[in-house]
């Protein structure tokens, strides 16, 4: 009779887990997850090295389609420091506000330390740190890079030559050299400073740290900004690449601004450069 009576609460459980028609009851769907919120990163070390560091923008409701613009900042590859752009950041959180932004430190040349390659590859390990930290970052591996100057060669040289880490989705250069053995005849002692070396000396050295040397017919789309003033980079060198990017059908664009020099933009021509990059990252969106 107990034998029975467990037989038919066993079966009465049964039918109470069913609905009237005759089916188990659906689970209930999990809740979704809330939207991620705005994070901001500071000094993050990429390396070893104090000045291996980098701050990272995370933007809120970021996905793993979450693109990422990468900072590169000037100052001849001997000064300069990421908090110089930090109204680029500004400017990019509230043009793109779905894009996530890191903004670049690396090892300043110091006679005779740290000459080049340690600015190229520092750029490289941050780039692949970057990559590596898509994921738990909750954004893509897809980048633009963008530099100025000094950061705007090693933004083209990280592109050009170093594909096999990241292949950006589109680069900006502010008035970055191309060619450093171009670049020697205008700043000799600069370039000797940072190489060690001059051209006739150490040929080597400046082909492998010369972007223009890089470019290939699968180049990221490329945009350069430029005054026709620059007596630092000479718009002449911005031609250069122009035309090799041209000849190898790499999508590009060369806006030169009047009366512009290499220092102090600012006013109409930051803003502009502003505008232009804006319509340049977001064309690529529309080319995938």
């Amino acid at each position: 009779m107990r034998g029975f009576f467990f037989l038919m609460l066993g079966a009465g459980l049964i039918v109470g887990g069913c609905n009237k028609s005759g089916g188990l009851q659906p689970s209930p769907s999990p809740l979704p997850k809330p939207p991620l919120r705005d994070s901001t990163l500071t000094n993050v070390h990429y390396g070893a090295n104090d000045q291996q560091i980098m701050d990272v923008y995370l933007p809120a409701g970021r996905s793993q389609q979450t693109r990422l613009i990468v900072i590169i900042h000037g100052g001849g590859w001997r000064a300069g420091d990421k908090s110089d752009f930090d109204n680029y950041v500004t400017e990019f959180k509230n043009r793109l506000p779905g894009y996530a932004i890191a903004n670049l430190n690396y090892r300043l040349v110091d006679n005779p330390n740290n000459l080049f390659p340690t600015q190229e590859n520092d750029i490289k390990s941050a780039i692949g740190f970057l990559k590596e930290k898509a994921t738990s970052y909750t954004i893509s591996s897809d980048m633009i890079l963008l530099g100025i100057s000094a950061g705007a060669h090693l933004a083209l040289l990280q592109a050009y030559k170093h594909p096999d880490i990241v292949r950006p989705k589109g680069i900006v250069s502010f008035y970055g050299p191309p060619n450093l053995a171009d670049l020697y005849l205008v700043l000799p002692s600069v370039l000797r400073n940072i190489t060690g070396f001059t051209p006739q000396q150490n040929p080597t050295i400046y082909q492998e740290s010369s972007p223009i040397h890089y470019v290939s017919a699968s180049s990221a789309p490329t945009l350069l900004l430029h005054g026709d003033a620059d007596n630092v980079v000479p718009l002449a060198h911005a031609n250069a690449l122009q035309q090799k990017l041209d000849e190898l059908n790499v999508t590009n664009s060369l806006v030169v601004y009047p009366g512009q020099g290499h220092d102090g933009w600012n006013g109409e021509s930051l803003t502009d450069s502003f505008n232009k990059i804006q319509s340049f990252i977001l064309s690529l969106e529309k080319t995938e």
